[in-house]
């Protein structure tokens, strides 16, 4: 029989007593409260017969103190999670509903509104967390093999998936990015990330109440509120997508000398930076060097594997996602399966206690994902002295063009350094001469179209004839959905 887990999360917030835990603008709870408010969700699912062990329960709150007593009460009813993102219109509600089929869905009472109806389509039970007073009398005991968590895929190649995580994975993620990232009780980190992926939910709030760290919740990202907690000192760590950190910078611009001066120097208090989630550009990293003193540290994952590579604290490159971090195994394989060398391009395929069980209800999916035990990322990679270089996804970064593969990413890289060009997306389109052809949507700087022959020509000084973009158009904003990845799929449609 499987032992019970002994950290995650419960014996080691009890181990944190009184200290400060989360906070939002309305309040701070310790540890001892927060499991207080934990018990009280929890017996209002035990009390309605609504949980076993492994039980979906649903929760849409909002991004604060609610959302992480919620979170811990459903687990101490040794049921298994189901955030939902405030804010998903009704069809994308309705489609977590039906395909994750909780007993119950928990819901803050601002929120209950949006989804009591589509509930009571489904008959699915709803519990307002505000009217649960009561604490449990005892909570159900997890073990490591126990399902806890389920995330689902951001949906940029199909419908989303669920992917299940239980509690021995989740400790495992947890463990490695504690060790590897050093994190400490005396620190605090800002949490302005969505809680329904594994990057606010593991990386930043469940390493924080793993160490006894203090986590606080700004409730969503704005710039300036941000660079003002940073001047205003205590916080040590700050995690986030490529999208916030460009947004930062410019706030930043457009700010005044004194102020400048004073969100710079908070920032430069922070002990680690970290961005994910997205490939980050190199003139990005380089200016916030310049901005804040800070090289943000980079590393890779996915909502089935957590994280799985990182850069060290010592040493971070820019352009590279790293090394494997503690206990995950990494391969780099052909098309055949075969592993390649140092130097060559092939797909990343990981393996470890991190990974996830499978894909909920899809045996066939899950089966597909895997080869012989190691989880098959999609994504190609090139070594390059130890270290791991992201080149895309297999099935939407790699052109195929005039028999030969490029990598969208480093395209982008490139288009980013023209001055007229803010942000851009280069996708492969079906082409009848080239397999596939080069395109790429820009966002200009000032907001006017580009001259695409100027900006050709300009590429060719610094690509290979077949990575020039044969196509580029301007448009206002790239697609992107709710942790700032751009949607190729929709960036592809642009060019027919």
């Amino acid at each position: 029989m499987p032992a019970p887990v002994p950290t995650l999360l419960h014996d080691r917030i009890r181990a944190h007593g009184s200290r400060p835990a989360v906070s939002d603008p309305r309040r701070t709870l310790s540890y001892a409260d927060l499991l207080d408010a934990a018990s009280r969700v929890a017996a209002g699912i035990l009390a309605r017969g609504r949980a076993s062990k492994g039980e979906r329960v649903a929760f849409l709150t909002h991004p604060d103190t609610t959302y992480v007593a919620t979170l811990l009460g459903i687990w101490s009813a040794g049921a298994m999670a189901v955030p939902i993102r405030p804010g998903l219109p009704r069809p994308e509600i309705a489609y977590v509903l039906d395909d994750a089929d909780p007993v119950a869905l928990v819901v803050d009472a601002a929120l209950a509104p949006q989804v009591r109806q589509l509930a009571a389509d489904r008959r699915v039970p709803v519990l307002v967390v505000d009217d649960l007073t009561s604490p449990a009398a005892s909570l159900l005991q997890v073990t490591a093999d126990d399902p806890a968590l389920m995330l689902y895929t951001s949906g940029t190649t199909g419908r989303p998936k669920g992917v299940v995580h239980t509690h021995g994975s989740l400790a495992a993620q947890i463990t490695a990015l504690v060790e590897a990232w050093r994190w400490q009780p005396r620190d605090g980190i800002l949490l302005v990330l969505p809680l329904h992926h594994v990057h606010g939910i593991v990386n930043v709030l469940c390493c924080a109440l793993w160490t006894g760290a203090v986590c606080e919740m700004a409730g969503g990202f704005e710039a300036t509120a941000v660079w003002e907690r940073f001047a205003a000192g205590g916080v040590t760590l700050f995690m986030a997508v490529p999208t916030i950190y460009h947004r930062l910078i410019a706030a930043w611009e457009a700010a005044d000398a004194p102020t400048r001066e004073r969100w710079s120097r908070g920032a430069r208090d922070l002990r680690l930076m970290v961005s994910g989630s997205a490939a980050l550009p190199v003139p990005t990293l380089e200016r916030w060097r310049e901005i804040t003193g800070h090289v943000l540290l980079e590393r890779y994952g996915m909502t089935e594997i957590g994280m799985a590579l990182s850069n060290a604290l010592e040493e971070r490159v820019p352009g590279s996602v790293g090394s494997p971090l503690p206990g995950v195994e990494v391969r780099v394989v052909d098309e055949a399966g075969r592993d390649v060398g140092e130097g060559e391009p092939g797909e990343l395929l990981v393996r470890g206690p991190t990974l996830f069980r499978g894909y909920w209800r899809r045996p066939e999916a899950t089966a597909a994902s895997f080869d012989a035990g190691w989880f098959r990322t999609g994504d190609v990679v090139v070594r390059e002295e130890g270290r791991y270089r992201i080149l895309g996804r297999a099935s939407v970064d790699i052109i195929k063009t005039g028999g030969e593969k490029v990598s969208a990413l480093e395209i982008e890289d490139v288009l980013r350094g023209h001055e007229a060009v803010s942000d851009c997306a280069v996708v492969g389109v079906d082409d009848p001469d080239w397999g596939e052809r080069v395109c790429a949507a820009v966002v200009t700087v000032d907001g006017t179209a580009v001259d695409v022959e100027a900006l050709r020509a300009w590429c060719k000084e610094r690509l290979a004839p077949s990575k020039v973009p044969r196509e580029v158009r301007t448009v206002a904003a790239l697609p992107r959905n709710a942790m700032g990845k751009v949607t190729k799929p929709e960036v592809a449609r642009l060019f027919g």
